[in-house]
């Protein structure tokens, strides 16, 4: 097992690791709209999905991948009705075969914030 940590993205908040390699499949902690510096990039949902994808691609990139390993996501929004715009950002990032994905609303998010997002990557 390899921790996988980069100072282009938030440092963690909590007793966790920013993603974790295990093989060639990397796992990361969940991300929300904090920068590098640690402060909230507060803004509307796509403002924030963008910072999201942004500090995803830090760790993937820390890890030697980048998108096109992702195979799976999981995100979470505090509100559903926000999940047209944010998708528009997340494509973005993302070309076809996209990776499986779950969406969820949940109740509320560290810090308050809008998304949450989580990958799974496979490096071959």
């Amino acid at each position: 097992m390899q921790i996988i940590s980069t100072k282009k993205a938030p440092q963690a908040i909590g007793p966790y690791s920013q993603a974790v390699m295990i093989g060639n499949m990397l796992y990361t902690s969940g991300q929300i709209a904090l920068r590098a510096d640690g402060r909230l990039n507060d803004g509307d949902i796509q403002t924030q999905t963008k910072q999201v994808m942004q500090n995803l691609e830090a760790v993937l990139n820390e890890a030697g991948m980048d998108f096109t390993n992702v195979v799976k996501t999981t995100i979470f929004l505090s509100d559903m009705d926000d999940f047209v715009a944010m998708n528009e950002v997340y494509e973005s990032f993302l070309s076809e075969p996209y990776p499986a994905r779950s969406t969820v609303a949940v109740k509320t998010l560290p810090k308050n914030v809008k998304v949450e997002i989580e990958l799974v990557a496979f490096k071959q």
